[in-house]
């Protein structure tokens, strides 16, 4: 069973009776899901998955005020629930210091993935945010939320970036795809620099997933599952296997360097379907300033990712 279905089943056959017979005075008012990090959030859980922090747990988030009237007592009543269900144990709330699960503010929840209490607003708070905190804060199921409060912050946030961030960011991946695998994996190659060359690889395989995601309009988890991601865009579907064979230890190097091109003009293609670049340059770098010149706010035009 997957952790994701667990979790809602726990909370209809075990949670909700709680939270009715115990806080049926807040009831309407307190959301229940499981969202967050941890791969069965997304649904990629599997047999390994299960070797650590796997088994029955849901979140409850609540607003400011409610938390100061019956926060600890939710919390006490969270860890009351059977600890034992359907053969799988009650997960510890908490995982390296950090809460995951039980009661938790509306508030604190967003702040953990995006700084703010109801998520960003300004185009500078967007654009700040890395992808996998996002994709993690938008995560998983929500199994009730009578009032609305935390499904509102959600589905802002699942309206994906502002355009103009997603245009930053879609240009910054272009430049990388360009810079780290057309121009530097080769050279590094060249040189006999196996360790430069493997470096501007991942580089390259980071940034032509991180620009699917993108160009679909979807936020890209954590990086161990950004390839596994893949799979459930119908968009650029090719990607999934060229990237498999471009990181295949048995795959010769002359060989990743057609792989590398032919990822490139997937998403050059699709550049020009959705009408971000019209240049007929191979060379991903060279698109960068068409993409560019379509966003509007000056200071996210001229923004560099420091670091990166």
């Amino acid at each position: 069973m997957k952790g994701l279905e667990l979790s809602r089943i726990f909370y209809e056959r075990c949670g909700k009776p709680m939270l009715e017979r115990q806080f049926a005075q807040y009831v309407d008012r307190i959301a229940c899901g499981l969202a967050g990090e941890g791969s069965e959030t997304f649904g990629y859980d599997d047999y390994v998955s299960r070797d650590h922090d796997f088994g029955c747990g849901f979140c409850l988030w609540l607003s400011d005020e409610d938390d100061k009237e019956i926060g600890d007592d939710l919390r006490e009543a969270y860890l009351a629930l059977p600890h034992s269900f359907l053969g799988y144990s009650l997960r510890d709330p908490c995982s390296y210091g950090v809460q995951r699960l039980s009661a938790m503010r509306i508030s604190d929840y967003y702040i953990k993935f995006t700084g703010h209490p109801r998520g960003p607003h300004t185009l500078l708070e967007w654009i700040r945010i890395p992808e996998n905190f996002l994709a993690a804060a938008t995560s998983g199921e929500v199994f009730a939320d009578p009032s609305g409060e935390f499904s509102a912050i959600r589905g802002r946030l699942l309206s994906f970036y502002p355009d103009d961030v997603r245009l930053c960011l879609i240009a910054w991946r272009a430049f990388m795809m360009g810079q780290a695998g057309q121009y530097n994996f080769f050279r590094s190659l060249s040189r006999g620099d196996n360790v430069a060359a493997s470096l501007a690889l991942a580089r390259f395989c980071e940034a032509a997933c991180s620009i699917t995601y993108l160009l679909a309009r979807r936020y890209m988890p954590y990086y161990k599952w950004a390839h596994r991601g893949l799979k459930d865009i119908s968009m650029l579907s090719d990607i999934y296997d060229l990237l498999s064979a471009l990181l295949c230890d048995e795959t010769p190097a002359r060989r990743k360097v057609t792989l590398l091109e032919d990822i490139c003009s997937l998403v050059i293609a699709e550049f020009k379907r959705q009408k971000l670049s019209e240049s007929g340059d191979s060379f991903m770098v060279s698109h960068c300033p068409c993409i560019r010149e379509q966003i509007e706010d000056e200071r996210i035009r001229n923004y560099v990712f420091i670091g990166e």
